[in-house]
């Protein structure tokens, strides 16, 4: 086949954070598909198709995708951030694997961009230093049960962690319900990181212990980064603290 798809990470926001590798990829794209707002990000040129399309359609998008490559196009499917973290490098693999059994013969190549995490991290300082997990709390895909069991072990293992999609209008409640169990099982103090749109104009970037923190701090563009309870905060004048977690642990 002479079509290929590249699965491609569009990064956090900024174009700076747009890797050279995914730029190169666009240049020569037939065709982008993924979701309105990512593909919104893409400029417009003669040659090259925009295929938009809703959040919740992913299978459906990947299956696009792959059959405009099978029919000779170079496609680029891209997501925010990384596109194998929470994105669309999963659904064109699980597409590919219940398609046609020609698309495995396509040239696929998964991408690379920085996480809404490390973009995150790296505002605030090093608050993921040592093992962190990263967790998403919508419960699109899965049901809350798993969602609050894999966020009150993490917890209970002193996991460092980052929150995907914390809050929405259609479900403003599961946020409000992880900060509970975060309660039920760390201290006071923890550190909460609330980092809304890094990188982009609407940046903002707020610092609180856990007894402080609150369901309308988040939002979607929110990322939520919880310390371990090894986590420090370096105060500095007129500035955000600095953030960090030790990479050593006491035995």
């Amino acid at each position: 086949m002479t079509g290929r798809v590249v699965v491609a990470g569009l990064g956090p926001g900024a174009d700076a954070l747009v890797t050279p590798e995914v730029t190169e990829a666009l240049a020569e794209a037939t065709d982008v598909v993924g979701y309105g707002p990512y593909v919104a990000r893409v400029v417009e040129r003669a040659g090259l198709a925009l295929h938009a399309s809703d959040n919740r359609v992913e299978l459906d998008r990947a299956c696009h995708a792959l059959a405009l490559a099978a029919a000779g196009r170079r496609v680029a499917v891209v997501s925010s951030g990384d596109p194998g973290v929470f994105a669309m490098a999963a659904a064109l693999f699980e597409a590919l694997e219940a398609g046609p059994a020609a698309w495995r013969g396509l040239d696929i190549r998964v991408l690379p961009g920085i996480t809404a995490m490390l973009a995150a991290a790296a505002r605030a300082g090093a608050p993921l230093g040592h093992d962190f997990c990263a967790i998403n709390l919508s419960d699109n895909l899965k049901p809350w049960a798993t969602i609050e069991k894999r966020l009150r072990l993490a917890a209970e293992a002193d996991f460092a962690m980052a929150f995907y999609n914390p809050r929405s209008r259609a479900r403003p409640e599961g946020f409000s319900r992880a900060l509970s169990v975060l309660r039920d099982t760390c201290e006071p103090a923890r550190v909460v990181i609330f980092a809304r749109a890094v990188s982009t104009p609407d940046e903002a970037l707020r610092v609180v212990p856990l007894a402080e923190a609150a369901p309308e701090m988040a939002d979607m563009r929110t990322v939520v980064l919880v310390g371990s309870s090894l986590t420090r905060v370096v105060e500095r004048p007129g500035a955000a603290p600095w953030v960090y977690t030790p990479r050593s642990v006491p035995a």
